[in-house]
Parts: C-alpha cells; sequence; structure tokens
C-alpha cells in the first residue's frame, strides 16, 4: 500500500511517497511556492509518481500539511505541520525530544514525549526575525546567494551584533553596519546569531535533548552551529531536514489508511 505526504509550506512544496508496510520512502519532490499553490502541489505530486511509474489511483491515502495545506484539493484530509514535523523526526530520531523548526516564514519548537507525541510547543509565526525570510531578506541586502552563507559565515572573525527583535528594524542595522565597513561575513554570523537567539528565548529553559533542528534552513550547516551556542546544547540535523513534515503527513496517513487515525 502506497500513501503520501504533501507539505504545502510557505517558501515550497514537498511531497514523498512511502510504502505503508515498512514507512519506506519510495519517492519525492520538492518544488517552489507560488500563487498557483494547489496547482503547483499537483503537478508536483503528478511528477514524483510518474517517477515511479505510478498513477493517483495507486496511492490510498494522502495527506496536506503545511502553510497552505487546506488549498491541496487531491489530499484526503490535512493535519498541522506542529503534528507531521514531530512524526517525521520522530521516525527520523526517534531519541529525539526537542524538535526545533526554521521555515520561511514561521519557527517553531516542539516538546516531544518518549512516542513522539507532541507535549507542548511554540511558535512564531508574527515576525520575520527568527525565520529563514530574515536570512533571505539579509543575503540579498548583502549580494549573496544563500547557498554561499555557509562559506561566508565560516570566515566570520566578529560576528555582528545585531540587537533589532523585527526584521525590518533589523535590515536597518544591516545597511548601519554596512555604513561602518563591517564584513559581510561578520554581518551574516551576526544574522545567525539574532535568529538563534529568538529560538532560544522561544525555547527557555525548557529544552530535553537530544535536540533535532529541521525545516529548509536546516540545510545550511552553520546555523546548527549559531544554535548550539546560543542554546548551549548539541543541536543534531534531522536527515533530509526539509522533507520531515512532508514525511510525518505520509506516516500519518499509511495510519489513517490502517485505520490508526493520526497518531
Amino acid at each position: 500500500m502506497i500513501c503520501a505526504g504533501i507539505d504545502a509550506g510557505s517558501r515550497a512544496i514537498k511531497v514523498v511517497l512511502i510504502d505503508a508496510a515498512g514507512l519506506d520512502v519510495i519517492a519525492s519532490g520538492i518544488t517552489d511556492q507560488g500563487v498557483r499553490q494547489d496547482a503547483l502541489a499537483t503537478e508536483l505530486f503528478d511528477r514524483v509518481l510518474a517517477s515511479r511509474g505510478l498513477s493517483r489511483g495507486d496511492v490510498a491515502r494522502t495527506v496536506a500539511t503545511g502553510y497552505a495545506r487546506n488549498i491541496v484539493s487531491l489530499a484526503d484530509t490535512v493535519i498541522t505541520e506542529i503534528t507531521c514535523h514531530a512524526c517525521g523526526v520522530h521516525h527520523l530520531v526517534p531519541e529525539a525530544r526537542t524538535v526545533i523548526e526554521i521555515g520561511g516564514q514561521d519557527s517553531k519548537v516542539l516538546h516531544l514525549d518518549t512516542g513522539g507525541g507532541v507535549r507542548d510547543f511554540a511558535m512564531n509565526d508574527r515576525c520575520a526575525a527568527g525565520t529563514g525570510r530574515f536570512l533571505e531578506l539579509a543575503s540579498a541586502r548583502l549580494g549573496v546567494e544563500l547557498s554561499q552563507v555557509e562559506a561566508m559565515t565560516a570566515r566570520s572573525r566578529k560576528p555582528a551584533a545585531i540587537s533589532s527583535m523585527c526584521a525590518v528594524f533589523a535590515e536597518t542595522e544591516i545597511i548601519g553596519l554596512l555604513a561602518t565597513g563591517a564584513r559581510h561575513e561578520d554581518i551574516l554570523a551576526g544574522v545567525q546569531a539574532s535568529i538563534a537567539s529568538r529560538i532560544a528565548g522561544m525555547v527557555g529553559r525548557r529544552l530535553t535533548p537530544p535536540a533535532v533542528f529541521t525545516g529548509g534552513v536546516a540545510r545550511v550547516p552553520s546555523m546548527a552551529g549559531a544554535l548550539e551556542k546560543a542554546l548551549g546544547l548539541p543541536v543534531a540535523v534531522a536527515p533530509t531536514p526539509q522533507m520531515t513534515g512532508a514525511l510525518g503527513a505520509a506516516i500519518l496517513a499509511a495510519r489513517q489508511a490502517a485505520g490508526g487515525g493520526s497518531r
């Protein structure tokens, strides 16, 4: 039996197909998000199916999650990204007790029980300062591709201090730092430290290790280092961190298809 998960995120759409018997991933795909959200999700879904010689009729159940989950018309049901990321990370890293997910437009800290259920969570969806959008804005202002961030921050000797808790004001700070001759490497390292500081504020004193970092921003390895410094504890990056939401959705779809509900 094949089941599917679609994570219609704010910056990208991800699709994962699994064999429900062993919860093994058999195909996956990703595409940029856009204004035609349902059409983009459908086109990606069909491409991923075609890559394995499958059709929609071969899929027993499909769960959608993410920012635009309610727009995905081909999904059988929707489940919040909090539940799906928890499920996906627990499947990949069963011992995880804290999940830090930083996406394009929001960030979350999930506290898990031993079975992978969500005991509690905190979410920042009101300001871009603790999200991938802030890193994108800063990189664009500096004329740096996101693919270059890792190498540049590795050369930072003294991360710039960025104190604003709002992405708009922080961008003004970056302009001021450039005017004083601050190195691009140090500004980017300062942006990462600022994002990590926001996450640390969300975690408070409730972080239970092991902590696992997921979401699109986790693809920048130096962000894990910034989080470790801010939290004072090791932070592991989830395997295929951008896909954990879609993976969790597919696993939950398999449970529903087998009559086991959303857990």
